[in-house]
């Protein structure tokens, strides 16, 4: 017989009774099993008479080796009669141990149920996008400095110019590593080197030579040179300036854009492709603010084997991206000067969020009996084996069909919020129009 108790955060007790026969043959198994293991002199293993071993084996091993051999059997029952399953590592106890029955105690956290109190109607702040005049010129700015071309000039470098250099650093009369370069384009101004340096070249020409002193920050990442004084020898072997190209038709060809043969064309193209940016983000935003809300209307008590999943995965996703760069996680943790423990505290609040999500799409699913079809599941299936390039058998592998269902459910619950939703505009934050007074400004009141 099993009796299942729920607790706080979805965690709770099943308690399991065993009696009568059912108890009676797992004690004389057990002792059995202990009786083959002992040894008594003038006795072959396990051979010796009961009463012997009767008495070598005390009543309360029988019981404990029982409960041992067969607790995970009487779990297995016992959560196939009580329909639960166990979202946690079940943790046993045993409550009562005696000659005609037992009763053990299991402990684990289930799937929450989440109370989403409303769900339709919520509000979707989608944002009225438009493109100006300045932003369209912009961009053209943009990309006339991307098809700029450099041209030699002759006289003193300014701010902007690029100088080309052959460059060596020196620390108490000797090259340090890292500080020697030919044939380096560098724009003056860019803050590309440390500070002092740009400024020292501006007013050089082309052919001439100088020597740059300067130190560098307390706060460089290099330990040994980190706030130390060095010199700089320079030649400067060039001063180029950056040629824009006029926005004319011959400008708008090269660009070599689908469709676009005249001035007029790129214009309406750039406006099209900052107004699409700009309604993708305003969308995004929205959406956002929609979960936000679902989320502020949802009521569930989350396990914390839920949350410190979710906190691993966030953990994981950043793993995985640091590795695309040839950098461990302990190696970027060190470099932003955080630990494992700092971040995990950082994507708790986080993690409550998505999981917290996660549970009120189901729940909305359920309420609007939402379902995945056999078609749904397999489109799923064939469009991430498109995205990231795999065998769909692969696929099907690795992702289970049951976990896929769910996300295809879970989609279309978000897609059933988002069509529900009233749109409005965004609010905007008031400021006041009082002008702030300081403690003199009153005394002269």
């Amino acid at each position: 017989m099993a009796n299942w108790t729920l607790k706080e955060k979805s965690t709770g007790d099943l308690s399991v009774v065993i009696e009568g026969e059912t108890w009676k043959k797992a004690v004389k198994k057990a002792f059995n099993k202990l009786v083959s293991n002992i040894t008594l002199p003038g006795f072959r293993k396990g051979q010796a008479p009961k009463a012997m071993l009767e008495k070598r084996i005390s009543e309360n091993e029988r019981y404990l080796e029982a409960v041992q051999d067969n607790a995970n059997t009487w779990l297995r029952e016992a959560l196939e009669e009580t329909q639960l399953t166990p979202i946690s590592q079940p943790k046993l106890d045993i409550k009562t141990i005696e000659a005609d029955k037992a009763e053990v105690v299991y402990t684990f956290a289930v799937q929450p149920e989440a109370n989403v109190k409303e769900y339709k109607g919520l509000e979707y702040p989608l944002e009225e996008v438009s493109v100006s005049e300045k932003e369209i010129k912009s961009e053209l700015d943009r990309m006339r400095e991307q098809y700029a071309e450099m041209e030699i000039k002759k006289g003193k470098a300014v701010k902007g110019n690029t100088v080309n250099i052959d460059y060596e650093g020196f620390k108490d009369g000797i090259p340090f590593e890292g500080g020697k370069a030919d044939g380096y384009d560098l724009v003056l101004g860019s803050g590309s080197f440390i500070p002092g340096f740009e400024e020292q070249l501006i007013g050089t020409k082309a052919g001439e030579e100088k020597e740059i002193e300067l130190s560098f920050p307390k706060d460089y990442h290099a330990v040994d040179l980190a706030g130390a004084p060095v010199t700089f020898k320079v030649k400067v072997n060039e001063v180029k300036v950056k040629k824009l190209p006029e926005v004319n038709d011959d400008f708008a060809q090269d660009i070599n854009a689908p469709g676009v043969e005249n001035v007029e064309q790129l214009n309406k193209m750039i406006e099209d492709r900052l107004l699409n940016s700009k309604k993708k983000t305003a969308n995004e935003t929205a959406e956002s603010a929609l979960m936000d809300a679902l989320v502020a209307n949802t009521e569930v008590q989350l396990p914390d084997v839920m949350v410190e999943e979710e906190v691993q995965n966030q953990v994981n996703q950043l793993a995985q991206q640091i590795q695309q760069y040839g950098m461990s996680l302990d190696a970027y943790l060190k470099m932003i000067g955080q630990t494992q423990e700092t971040l995990k505290k950082g994507y708790h609040d986080n993690a409550v969020k998505t999981v917290t999500l996660r549970l009120a799409l189901e729940a909305v699913a359920k309420a609007e009996n939402l379902t995945a079809s056999e078609e749904e599941i397999e489109k799923e299936y064939s469009d991430i084996a498109s995205q990231y390039n795999m065998e769909i058998d692969r696929v099907k592998s690795m992702i289970s069909k049951n976990m896929l269902s769910k996300d295809v459910v879970n989609k279309k619950a978000y897609d059933f919020v988002k069509d529900n939703a009233k749109k409005v505009a965004p609010k905007v934050k008031k400021t006041s129009s009082k002008p702030k007074t300081t403690k003199k400004s009153e005394e002269k009141k």
